[in-house]
């Protein structure tokens, strides 16, 4: 039975992140999920109720305690519930490289945002075209960061099963998580491909999306302003 509830969005990567995470540490099972349309242009008042920011994910967690806010943090805290393997090393490099490549998929994520405003969202004679060439790069060259730097072994399918077991799954950390959701929620919104630049990234996204933490978390939606 759920305890936790999560304020969500369907095409949020941030809240998918966070979900995908309670998924690969079977917690999923505790929490309930609760969409919230919320945009910097709409006042959502439950979000702004618990997230003084007014944005999603937040937790609400059980027992009266404060809620979490910021996919970073809820992800830490739910790797504090489970009894197997953290998903975030605790000690060492491996600690700093999930950690690194995290923050890198979070700015892959902000600059798909800011791409969007100026390309999409915002009224056209609003529009900034060189500030919208800046997140451009921002993008390749975090593309080709990937590339160069994950850990592409690890978070794979290792049998080539649809999905997999658990015994043919090689083990994820919160970077894979957040990199799958950044990649995956960037093609949903049709912005610039990694595709053609970074193929080894291209390959391993497709694996990793087929997950069972991936299945169970599609992305849908139109954000409202």
């Amino acid at each position: 039975m759920a305890g936790m509830k999560l304020l969500y969005q369907t095409h949020s990567p941030y809240a998918r992140k966070t979900l995908v995470f309670a998924h690969e540490v079977g917690l999923a099972d505790r929490i309930e999920v609760i969409h919230h349309e919320t945009s910097p242009t709409v006042r959502n008042e439950a979000v702004f109720a618990q997230n003084p920011l007014g944005k999603v994910p937040v937790l609400m967690r059980e027992g009266g305690l404060p809620p979490l806010f910021d996919s970073d943090v809820i992800c830490a805290y739910l790797d504090t519930l489970h009894s197997g393997p953290p998903l975030i090393p605790a000690a060492g490099e491996g600690r700093w490289h999930a950690l690194r490549v995290q923050a890198i998929a979070q700015g892959l994520a902000d600059a798909g945002i800011a791409y969007r405003w100026e390309t999409v969202r915002r009224p056209h004679e609003l529009r900034y075209a060189s500030l919208a060439d800046g997140y451009r790069t921002k993008l390749e060259e975090s593309y080709d960061w990937l590339e160069r730097e994950l850990d592409f072994d690890v978070g794979l399918d290792v049998a080539g099963n649809e999905g997999g077991g658990e015994d043919d799954v090689a083990p994820v950390h919160v970077g894979h998580i957040a990199v799958a959701t950044a990649l995956s929620w960037l093609e949903f919104r049709e912005l610039p491909t990694f595709r053609q630049r970074a193929q080894r990234l291209s390959a391993w996204l497709d694996d990793f999306s087929r997950r069972p933490s991936m299945k169970a978390t599609p992305l849908s939606g139109q954000t409202h302003d």
